[in-house]
């Protein structure tokens, strides 16, 4: 049975998604970059500004060179995440196997909904109208029989809109395009191919035999022959349904007191270990989010090595974490702490494990202290730690 796989774009997710919150940025070049320094990065660039040869990387001081009248917005991780949600949720109307590639780009493998939606490019023209109607974002859609050929349709389209590519007819369709829309060519090959073979299309590519390919491409020469021609056997993998408990902070201040983070962070362990016992799940693995106040953000996570529902025990290799993702001189914004890959709590004793007299006083305190905040609420007693 053939595929039908649709990739929505909406370009310029974080532009666009601003957009809608203030209308006054429309037909507008606006980018996306940190502005407490010239030097930054442009994350993301609308197609007014891409116009005035604005470009995703630029420099922002080269930026504004450009195009004096460009709008600067700092990135907004939180805007985006939630209209990332947002926008999933329209989309698990069509169908439940789609895959959030990264903000703005989706997979939605619709094989088998005909008798729901119709064709495939049908289906693609209600998806767009529905978040056009529901959500005020604008963008286009490729459909085709696999997630490569859907993404570079998406991609290409001039207006807004939908290109069906007809199954069977991707290699005719990958044929007049330039080499580097196939994923895994890189800029590096890119110029070998042009300055050593004269390569520029991708039917050029296409045409060579395997030993030439595999002079420039190695071990990825067949895989590379297959992209070539509009073949992709890679599944739409559907959003994991994993079980996660967080807790997040974002400071009034950006903060760089060590004493002061630690702080928040014991805060944040303690609230999440209270819901594990109240849900007797021992967690596997944590981790660690920390976001600067230039957008930077570091992520960490590690594997728990013993398996316990303590305040203290699941605090210290955090506290360890932190240390090591915490390596720049900048102040702190916004701190996110999780736990998952949880298993039960045992209710059955170890015969061969003894407790010591210690653990036992902690596990003492931690249930009285549970019950205390259960009966006069959770802010009635703390530890000096997370004050």
């Amino acid at each position: 049975m053939s595929r039908n796989i649709l990739h929505l774009h909406i370009p310029a997710f974080s532009v666009a998604v601003a957009r809608v919150c203030r209308p006054e940025l429309r037909h507008r070049p606006v980018a996306v970059a940190p502005t407490q320094s010239e030097r930054a990065s442009i994350l993301s660039v609308s197609s007014e500004a891409r116009k005035e040869g604005i470009f995703k990387g630029m420099s922002l001081s080269k930026a504004m060179k450009f195009c004096p009248e460009l709008t600067v917005l700092p990135p907004d991780p939180c805007l985006t995440e939630k209209a990332s949600k947002v926008l999933g949720k329209v989309v698990a109307r069509y169908t439940p196997l789609w895959e959030p590639f990264r903000p703005g780009h989706i997979y939605l493998d619709i094989t088998g909904t005909e008798r729901l939606w119709g064709k495939a490019k049908d289906t693609a023209c209600y998806l767009r109208k529905d978040i056009k109607d529901r959500l005020y974002l604008s963008g286009t859609v490729g459909v085709a029989g696999n997630k490569m050929v859907s993404s570079i349709a998406s991609k290409i389209i001039r207006n807004e809109g939908v290109l069906d590519v007809d199954h069977g007819r991707e290699a005719s369709f990958m044929a007049p395009l330039k080499v580097d829309v196939v994923p895994g060519i890189g800029r590096f090959r890119q110029r070998i191919l042009l300055q050593e073979l004269s390569i520029i299309r991708v039917r050029e590519l296409a045409a060579l035999d395997m030993d030439s390919l595999s002079l420039v491409f190695g071990r990825e020469a067949y895989l590379i022959h297959q992209r070539a021609i509009g073949i992709d056997l890679t599944p739409v993998y559907p959003v994991p349904a994993k079980p996660m408990i967080n807790e997040e902070i974002m400071f009034p201040e950006d903060e760089n007191d060590d004493q002061r983070l630690l702080s928040a962070l014991y805060s944040m362990v303690e609230k999440c270990t209270r819901l594990l016992r109240r849900m007797a799940l021992i967690p596997r693995k944590a981790g660690l989010l920390i976001r600067y106040s230039d957008q930077v953000e570091s992520r960490r996570q590690i594997s728990l090595l013993h398996a316990s529902l303590l305040d203290f025990d699941l605090y210290l290799p955090l506290e360890k974490l932190f240390l090591r993702a915490c390596n720049r001189r900048v102040r702190i914004r916004f701190m996110k702490v999780w736990l998952c890959d949880f298993f039960p709590e045992s209710p059955q004793l170890s015969l061969f494990h003894i407790p010591s007299h210690h653990a036992e006083k902690q596990s003492l305190v931690i249930q009285t202290l549970d019950r205390i905040r259960e009966r006069h609420g959770a802010n009635a007693i703390r530890f000096g730690r997370a004050s």
